[in-house]
């Protein structure tokens, strides 16, 4: 009965996911205090708890760019619209989503500027100006900023009008150690993915549609996320020499001739917060990964009003911090039920209860919030076994993000078999003939866009699912955000 009352007062506080998705996710993100709604249509306000999990990503990220030679810039975030214009596909890709200042008070500016959308425009231009030889290359920047993009339909962390990423931008000599390069941040990407959201992906190409205006090649990872749909969680671009033509960024090789740069970009934003909430979560609200968890470790006092019991815990929050725990004690005077709710709705992996008979043992019970499975520990060993339940937690959470994934791809070949698939929330592994008309069709009939193209090409048919005609391409198609 207890059991139940307490499954009946999450209900209450948020929707249930599996009637509405969507309203689950909204409920989520704004009663764990995640986010608030921003004063301009589109816009969010990121609160301490939702942005101290962006900056956990942020230290994970920072160091691994770090690790591969990457050193962090700034640049402004208002650009001349005449940098915009300069490379054709990218004014084209980003004029509709594109923010412009046009006055200073009632002053016209001589020249309109564009806020921020990406930065490859204004950082080429630099670029331009620092590269004078090859001995300046390569040239290995990131940036930590917001970007600007007037989106029609918005949610939080998942598309907002202005949100906050990283953009790495890298000049190479040739051609070979810019590819090298867009392929070693994808990889990046998907370990960080892995050991510190612990959410499994695909990756692959994108197809010549879905790629980043301007881009040579875009190299994306896919997460699924609980409802079936993909969510692209970052991108590598190979941008060839498009933007160093546009921006005449050349440098004098060894041979004394001048040369056009080879360029890359890449970046994920705090898209990746609805990513972990939206393929972790449940019934109960938030379940993070350890390893971004704003708190780690909460401990709830039992009848905290007897002697010692606020002493004990107090101590054993202490000791959990000195060992690199981040730890809260939750001493309010409120209920340890309604602690417990509110603790599990925030996501918070692991619960320590402490109470009278438990300090007479010696000992605590420790909550898994990805399990909900109780255990006793020992008082005197906490600091060692807790950075192992949060391992392990971590680990039970990529394979639940594994199995999840690939049980829920399907091998189709044709246009009923894939709408079957999509309609219960799978993705479609199928063969494609390369044709644009085909993704076009297959977005207007089944409202599926072209994921990836798999790094593994074996063929799983011969026709292309649409229009049956030869094809050789494997593609992942699915529903997404």
């Amino acid at each position: 009965m207890a059991k139940q009352q307490k499954d009946n007062q999450f209900v209450k506080e948020i929707a249930d996911m599996t009637a509405d998705f969507p309203q689950w996710y909204t409920d989520v993100v704004l009663k764990t205090q995640l986010v608030d709604y921003g004063p301009v249509k589109g816009t969010m306000v990121i609160r301490p708890y939702g942005y101290e999990i962006w900056e956990h990503i942020q230290e994970e990220l920072d160091r691994r760019f770090k690790a591969t030679g990457h050193k962090n810039a700034y640049f402004p975030m208002l650009i001349p619209y005449s940098y915009l214009v300069k490379e054709a596909d990218h004014v084209e890709g980003f004029a509709p989503e594109v923010a412009l200042v046009t006055h200073i008070g009632d002053t016209p500016l001589d020249e309109k500027l564009v806020v921020r959308p990406t930065s490859e425009t204004i950082i080429c231009s630099m670029f331009a100006k620092w590269v004078q030889s090859y001995r300046d290359l390569p040239v290995l920047v990131n940036q930590w900023a917001n970007v600007v993009r007037w989106e029609k339909t918005t949610r939080p962390f998942l598309r907002t009008s202005e949100f906050l990423w990283q953009e790495g931008h890298t000049l190479h000599r040739t051609e070979e150690e810019a590819r090298e390069e867009t392929m070693r941040m994808l990889e990046v990407y998907r370990e960080f993915m892995q050991n510190v959201l612990a959410i499994d992906v695909l990756t692959g190409v994108k197809t010549e549609k879905e790629k980043f205006a301007g881009a040579v090649a875009t190299y994306s990872m896919e997460a699924m996320m609980l409802d079936g749909k993909s969510l692209q969680a970052g991108t590598s671009h190979y941008l060839g020499q498009n933007f160093a033509n546009a921006f005449e960024i050349k440098y004098l090789d060894s041979d004394g001739a001048l040369k056009n740069p080879y360029q890359t970009s890449w970046g994920v934003s705090t898209r990746l917060i609805g990513a972990l909430i939206m393929a972790h979560g449940d019934q109960r609200g938030l379940k993070l990964p350890p390893r971004v968890a704003p708190v780690q470790v909460v401990i709830v006092p039992i009848a905290y009003h007897k002697e010692g019991v606020l002493e004990k815990a107090s101590e054993v929050a202490a000791a959990l911090k000195n060992a690199g725990v981040r730890v809260e004690l939750d001493d309010r005077d409120q209920s340890p039920g309604w602690k417990f709710n509110e603790w599990e709705m925030k996501g918070v992996p692991v619960r320590i209860e402490i109470g009278p008979r438990d300090i007479e043992n010696g000992q605590a019970v420790a909550v898994r919030r990805d399990t909900h499975e109780k255990s006793i520990l020992s008082l005197d060993g906490l600091c060692e076994e807790i950075p192992a339940l949060l391992d392990e937690i971590h680990e039970n959470m990529f394979k639940q993000s594994h199995e999840f994934l690939h049980s829920r791809i399907d091998v189709c070949a044709d246009m009923n078999e894939m709408k079957v698939a999509l309609d219960k929330g799978h993705f479609v592994k199928t063969m494609w003939c390369g044709c644009r008309e085909c993704e076009d069709k297959i977005k207007a009939e089944l409202s599926a866009t072209s994921r990836v193209l798999p790094f593994d090409q074996t063929p799983i048919g011969d026709k292309c699912v649409c229009c049956g005609k030869p094809a050789s391409k494997v593609l992942y198609f699915a529903k997404s955000y």
